[in-house]
């Protein structure tokens, strides 16, 4: 069980950052943030096309070398090299491309620290876009602005539309993150993979219930011992399979109330304490009974990306549960499936709790503006020409390079709705592999033009090619999402006093999530979460709510939900 951090060592790590971000705002009179001012962006929203054309003056992306460095802000994976990936391999080749690695290894919070401090920041950072170093990167006047690029260089503009992009703007009321994977539709793919052999051994019994959930995972056990793990729920401290099990209690709950950017329950029109949320309290027994009868992995909060990956590929797991499960459980159908095509991972619909409509249940959700974000740093030589290359592969063009590879074999041209037109070659097997190993450098993904072009590939194939990813998110997690734009982006600054409550409440959460998750009984629980409330609102946790339930009531009004 993990000791909960002393707040003030959090308190002293951020002062310190901020600290470092003003030196090196004003080691460079240059770098001054720009008065506000409204966007020059003008066209059409939508994906639907538009009459926006490219300024003369405009950079041609590969007309001649572009190279700048690339740093992911994560701690699970980082940017390898242009020869790791299919679609920058051909972009080195074909485009004069080199995107230079700046690499993590784990430990990304140090590693940005100690890029701020010695004044060497990457040319563009790709991250979560609540994430509080980029934004007190902003602060300091260290990000490049994108208005003045809009226009000239369109796509990002026409796919997003202009309502997504200014729900991204900062307080100077410029725009300084390119989004990844906006949308006009449902994006979840957060659910549960079953594996298939160890279901077909059990004789396929029914899997709709949280009871038939529990069931199956105690045959698992009874079966298998400890060969398999009944319940995978990947990184548990980033919420995961734990959190997708809260959804599966209540009607309309919400992934998100778990999450570091929300961690609210919404009721009415207020946002509450997750800590006095009966739901929590319920799921969090649920979960508390599988970690003690080992029916689920014992490393949830502490193992890692590769970890997960591991045991999915081996077969080792029966059901896992992710925020992204049409990811890993698609490598792990891919490897497993070489061997017997009967073997593998399906997706089944979300469990419920006995009584609930399974059609109300929703174990993950959509951002319009989708997650991650790429930011470009003061330290870029050529800003606008990072942009135009992130414009161009946000494209048509560029999505498909990435999901279907270069132009020529797979598919040649485009139809009259502007996707790609498939060829008698397009090999859906070397397509699913494509996708997979493009996976990681999907940097600024276009989901409105993408998902109905990748419908329209399945639409021409016999039921044993369909891509297994494709089918799944068309079939199970598209349809189970919900909409939660409203609640994103309800973050006050990092460096403010509602920032560091923030801070505060986020590793308290993460210390009583593991608790609880651990605890010896169901009375532990309530103790744990009794304690963790008073904890809270001595932070000023009720304040924090507060705030966000007026931010919330805000966005409500610009999305037209009042």
């Amino acid at each position: 069980m993990r000791k909960r951090k002393p707040l003030l060592l959090i308190v002293s790590a951020v002062l310190l950052l901020t600290t470092v971000l003003a030196a090196c705002s004003n080691s460079n009179t240059n770098n001054s943030q720009e008065s506000p001012s409204p966007s020059s962006a003008s066209a059409t929203p939508g994906n639907t096309g538009g009459d926006t054309k490219p300024v003369s003056d405009t950079w041609v992306f590969g007309s001649e070398p572009l190279e700048f460095s690339l740093y992911f802000h994560y701690g699970w994976v980082d940017y390898k090299g242009m020869d790791d990936y299919p679609a920058t391999k051909w972009l080195k080749e074909n485009k004069q491309l080199n995107i230079t690695p700046i690499q993590a290894n784990g430990s990304h919070s140090e590693k940005m620290t100690t890029m701020i401090s010695g004044n060497m920041l990457p040319d563009v950072i790709w991250g979560n876009r609540f994430d509080a170093d980029i934004d007190r990167l902003y602060e300091a006047g260290q990000l490049v602005a994108f208005d003045e690029y809009l226009e000239k260089y369109p796509n990002l503009l026409k796919w997003a539309g202009k309502e997504k992009l200014d729900l991204l703007r900062s307080p100077d009321g410029k725009l300084y993150k390119f989004p990844n994977w906006y949308t006009n539709s449902s994006t979840n793919t957060a659910g549960y993979a079953i594996n298939k052999k160890i279901y077909r051994e059990l004789g396929s019994p029914k899997l709709e219930t949280l009871d038939d959930l529990y069931a199956y995972l105690v045959k698992v056990k009874e079966k298998y011992g400890d060969q398999v793990i009944p319940f995978e729920t990947d990184r548990a401290e980033d919420g995961q399979g734990v959190a997708i099990l809260y959804t599966a209690f209540k009607e309309g709950a919400l992934y998100d109330s778990l999450g570091k950017q929300l961690l609210a329950v919404p009721n009415g029109d207020k946002l509450t304490s997750v800590f006095t949320d009966p739901t929590f309290r319920e799921s969090q027994k649920f979960v508390n009974k599988l970690y003690r009868e080992k029916l689920m992995t014992q490393d949830a909060f502490t193992q890692t990306d590769d970890m997960v990956l591991e045991k999915l590929m081996t077969g080792r797991v029966a059901v896992y549960a992710s925020a992204n499960v049409t990811d890993k459980a698609n490598k792990a159908h891919l490897e497993l499936s070489k061997t017997n095509p009967e073997d593998g991972y399906f997706v089944t619909w979300p469990f419920h709790k006995a009584g609930l409509d399974k059609n109300k249940i929703h174990p993950g959700g959509n951002d319009r503006l989708g997650w991650n974000v790429a930011v470009i740093t003061k330290a870029a030589k050529d800003p606008e020409k990072i942009f135009a290359f992130l414009d161009w592969y946000t494209s048509p063009e560029g999505m498909n390079l990435q999901f279907f590879g270069p132009e020529g074999k797979n598919w040649k041209g485009f139809d009259e709705n502007g996707y790609p037109i498939f060829t008698e070659q397009a090999d859906p097997a070397e397509i699913a592999q494509i996708q997979t190993d493009n996976l990681d450098i999907m940097l600024v993904g276009n989901a409105a033009y993408i998902d109905p072009a990748k419908i329209s590939f399945e639409k021409t194939l016999p039921e044993e090619k369909k891509n297994w990813q494709a089918k799944y998110q068309s079939e199970v997690t598209w349809p189970s999402g919900v909409d939660i734009t409203e609640y994103k982006n309800l973050t006050p600054p990092a460096d403010s006093e509602l920032g560091t409550t923030q801070q505060h409440v986020e590793n308290l959460f993460l210390q009583v999530f593991a608790e609880t998750t651990q605890a010896k009984s169901e009375a532990d629980i309530d103790k744990i979460l009794d304690q963790a409330e008073k904890d809270a609102q001595s932070y000023g946790y009720n304040k924090l709510l507060e705030w966000r339930t007026e931010q919330w009531q805000e966005k409500r009004k610009i999305l037209g939900l009042e």
